[in-house]
């Protein structure tokens, strides 16, 4: 079978994962959003990039024993129309049998977005819903621009606004219990202060 390109795809519906997964590869990201094909665009910036990193070193750092931590790119395929790929997940070690070689096939314990300017209605509206139909029980959104930390806990099939973390109030999760950090302590950690980024 011919693979095929994102213009071709984009006009299909619904795009599939299967139809996603034999795509030429153009170095672009993608996300299948209820059966539509999004490009993800621009880039991350090194400030994201770090505050990935650094929160994910964090994480594994305390809960390495229980979880399995990823960060993007990764698919997650939550169905065969619905495929995201969000900065960082985290997965219990007796739930590993969803962690599969082409992907995560089903829900994590803790999705992870750091929004920007350019993917905060994507994060905020789009991701949310998506990750409470398909049941992700905790979705975090982190946000650059005052750093704080918005902690969402699935209550039946939407998501609750449990709590934003800023500062030096330190992070705690009922689901991942492990967790124990606060934003300033990954500001402090990255290699570059944002405030000195042109």
């Amino acid at each position: 079978m011919k693979k095929r390109t994102y213009e071709e795809l984009i006009k299909e519906s619904p795009v599939t994962y299967e139809m996603y997964a034999e795509m030429v590869d153009d170095g672009n990201r993608y996300e299948i959003s209820d059966g539509v094909l999004e490009l993800m665009i621009p880039a991350p910036t090194t400030t994201h990039q770090s505050f990935v990193y650094e929160l994910q070193y964090k994480l594994n750092a305390s809960c390495r024993n229980e979880y399995i931590i990823y960060s993007s790119p990764i698919d997650v395929i939550l169905s065969a129309t619905e495929v995201r790929q969000p900065d960082l997940i985290m997965i219990h070690r007796s739930r590993m049998g969803i962690v599969q070689k082409r992907g995560i096939n089903g829900a994590p314990d803790l999705a992870v977005e750091i929004t920007s300017e350019h993917s905060r209605r994507r994060d905020k509206v789009q991701k949310r819903i998506a990750y409470a139909k398909y049941g992700v029980p905790e979705y975090w959104i982190i946000d650059l621009s005052n750093f704080t930390l918005e902690q969402y806990v699935l209550d039946g099939e939407r998501y609750e606004l449990a709590e934003v973390y800023a500062e030096d109030e330190i992070v705690r999760s009922e689901i991942v219990t492990c967790a124990a950090f606060s934003m300033n302590e990954i500001v402090r950690s990255l290699p570059i202060h944002p405030d000195l980024l042109d």
